[in-house]
């Protein structure tokens, strides 16, 4: 007598979390700092499967510094993980993470993918950015420059914790006065996407038009 046996069809929801790129859940399960302001770093954010087909399909940046999502060519693949990112998933989990509620409060997205030597220097971002969101899209970093570091003040060497720009490492902080952050000199390929939510569409649109005209100085230089 034969036996059949019956597998059950994976439901849609557990479809989708098998083709999305990043696991949300691990923002909810990250420990939040509050020393020396709010912020979390999750490893593995981008699933292991997707990883190096990102690395692939990063834009091609032409230069250095920091470039506007729209200003560069982008594939499905890299889209998709944009679309995630700026997903109701995402932006609940951050709500949850720092007590916050984003409604209505808009994002903006830019891209480096080539670092200068004089980059990486001391800041807290602007007043019109509510949450920085950094993720590393770089393979293995070995490089002790461009490791990004949580810093007590503007003592670059006043280390709260050093982050690797490896793939999938993500780091989400609260803008403040004090949310100091920088590294040390790196010339080459470093790779990150920015994300911000910021206060006011105008702020987004003020930035992307800056950034789009300094990046089309940029493509004619080597970094």
């Amino acid at each position: 007598m034969e036996e059949f046996i019956f597998m059950s069809q994976p439901s849609d929801a557990e479809k989708k979390l098998s083709l999305s790129a990043i696991d949300v859940e691990k923002i909810y399960s990250a420990n939040l700092e509050t020393s020396p302001y709010e912020y979390i770093v999750v490893s593995d954010f981008i699933r292991e499967e997707w990883k190096d087909k990102l690395i692939q399909a990063y834009p091609k940046v032409k230069g250095a510094g920091s470039f506007p999502l729209p200003s560069v060519s982008c594939s499905s693949e890299f889209m998709q993980l944009i679309n995630e990112l700026n997903s109701d998933a995402f932006k609940h989990a951050i709500e949850a993470k720092f007590s916050l509620d984003l409604k209505g409060k808009p994002t903006m997205f830019t891209v480096r993918g080539k670092c200068r030597l004089k980059d990486g220097q001391v800041h807290t971002d602007s007043e019109s950015k509510i949450i920085t969101v950094l993720l590393y899209m770089n393979p293995a970093w070995e490089n002790q420059g461009g490791r990004l570091r949580v810093l007590r003040s503007t003592n670059i060497e006043d280390i709260a914790t050093e982050i690797s720009p490896s793939v999938g490492t993500l780091l989400a902080f609260k803008r403040c006065d004090h949310s100091y952050h920088g590294h040390l000199p790196f010339e080459g390929t470093r790779k990150v996407i920015q994300m911000n939510w910021v206060t006011h569409q105008k702020f987004v649109d003020h930035e992307q038009g800056r950034h789009r005209w300094s990046a089309f100085f940029k493509i004619f230089s080597k970094y």
